[in-house]
C-alpha cells in the first residue's frame, strides 16, 4: 500500500496493455473527516502508474452504492488510474457497510434510514467534501490533478449521488435542495434508481447539465426490503436528465449487483465482459464530453455490440478547444 508523495506527473510513457499497466496502479487509502458536520469521510485512491499521461491528470470522484465501502468497484479505479484517470472511492459512513451488521431483524430500519434523505443530502457533500481535500494546496496530489477535468461517477445509490452533484434537486417547504457542484465536469451514472418519493423525475433532473453516461442491463433489478425497482426507472432517469449531452447503454442480460465487484452475478462469462466493458465505455464517452471525439465511443460500441441490447448514440458536438488525447493513455 502506498500513501501520499507520488503525485508528481510525467511527460512521457510507453502505451501497454491494461492488465500491465493497472500492476503498477497505485493506491492511497485517506482519511479525512469534514469537522463542519462532524462526519467522518474515507476514501480510496487510485493513482495513474508513471508514465500513463502526459500533463495533468484527470480526475473520477466515486460515489458506491447502498451497503459498499471505499474498497468496492476496484475494478473501475484500477482501470481508470491504469489509463491515466486518478478514481477516488469516497465511503459514505451513514450508507455502507454498516447496513448489513447488526440484528437481522432491524435491517429494514437500517435500510430505511440509510436512504433517508437527509443521509442522500449528506452523500452529495462528501463528495464535494472530499473534492476539497484532493485539491487543497496542502494535498501532495492537487498540483498534478486537471481541474477542467473532474468526473462524478457512481453505482445505483451512488448513481443518484452523482446526479445530485450534477445539478438534481428536490422543493421542500416551498425550499429548493440543491447540492450542484460546478467543479464536477461530466458524470458516469450507473444502475440508477429513482429518486423515491419524487413524482415528477423531469422536474428533479431537468438542471442536470453536464455530459452523462448511463450505463444499465436488462435484468437490472434493484430488490432491496421494502424497495423494488425494475430496469425501466434506470431508463426513465436517463430520458429525465435535463443535457442533451448524454448517451446510454444497456447490456443483455446481467443485474443489479454485476457492476459491483461480486465475481459470478450476472455470469461467469458476463460478469467480466459487463465489467470491462463499463470501464472502457466511461472513458470512451469521456473522450467525448472533454475532446469532442465520437469516435472511441463507436468503436466501443462496435467492440461490445454482443453484449450490447441498447448501444450508445454519441451527442452532436462542436471543436474541441482543447487538445488533450486519450492517445496520451494506454488502451486495453
Amino acid at each position: 500500500m502506498l500513501v501520499g508523495g507520488f503525485a508528481a506527473g510525467v511527460a512521457t510513457r510507453t502505451i501497454r496493455p491494461v492488465e500491465a499497466a493497472a500492476e503498477d496502479v497505485r493506491i492511497a487509502d485517506l482519511d479525512w473527516v469534514d469537522a463542519r458536520r462532524d462526519r467522518w469521510v474515507p476514501a480510496r485512491l487510485y493513482w495513474p502508474p508513471p508514465g500513463a499521461t502526459a500533463g495533468p491528470i484527470p480526475l473520477i470522484v466515486f460515489s458506491h452504492g447502498l451497503g459498499q465501502s471505499r474498497m468496492g468497484y476496484s475494478h473501475l479505479g484500477r482501470h481508470w488510474a491504469a489509463n491515466g484517470f486518478a478514481s477516488l472511492h469516497v465511503q459514505h459512513v451513514g450508507s455502507d457497510g454498516s447496513v448489513w451488521a447488526g440484528n437481522p431483524f432491524e435491517i429494514l430500519d437500517r435500510v430505511n434510514g440509510a436512504a433517508d434523505e437527509r443521509e442522500a443530502i449528506a452523500r452529495a457533500a462528501d463528495m464535494s467534501f472530499a473534492l476539497d481535500c484532493i485539491l487543497d494546496q496542502g494535498s501532495a496530489f492537487a498540483a498534478s490533478i486537471d481541474r477542467a477535468r473532474i468526473v462524478a461517477a457512481g453505482h445505483s445509490y451512488g448513481a443518484n449521488t452523482t446526479l445530485l452533484v450534477g445539478g438534481a434537486r428536490v422543493v421542500r417547504d416551498g425550499r429548493i435542495l440543491d447540492r450542484r457542484d460546478t467543479r464536477f465536469k461530466a458524470g458516469i451514472v450507473v444502475s440508477a434508481p429513482p429518486f423515491y418519493g419524487e413524482r415528477d423525475l423531469h422536474a428533479v433532473l431537468a438542471a442536470v447539465a453536464m455530459p452523462t453516461f448511463h450505463v444499465t442491463a436488462t435484468e437490472d433489478v434493484i430488490a432491496l426490503p421494502g424497495r423494488r425497482s425494475p430496469v425501466q426507472d434506470r431508463l426513465d432517469v436517463y430520458e429525465a436528465v435535463g443535457t442533451t449531452r448524454k448517451a446510454l447503454a444497456v447490456f443483455q442480460g446481467g443485474s443489479h449487483s454485476i457492476f459491483t465487484d461480486r465475481a459470478l452475478t450476472g455470469g461467469v462469462r458476463l460478469n467480466p465482459q459487463v465489467k470491462r466493458a463499463t470501464a472502457e465505455g466511461a472513458l470512451a464517452f469521456l473522450d467525448l464530453a472533454f475532446r469532442g471525439d465520437p469516435g472511441p465511443l463507436a468503436s466501443w460500441s462496435e467492440t461490445w455490440r454482443p453484449i450490447l441490447a441498447v448501444t450508445p448514440t454519441a451527442y452532436p458536438v462542436a471543436a474541441p478547444s482543447r487538445p488533450p488525447s486519450r492517445r496520451d493513455r494506454p488502451r486495453s
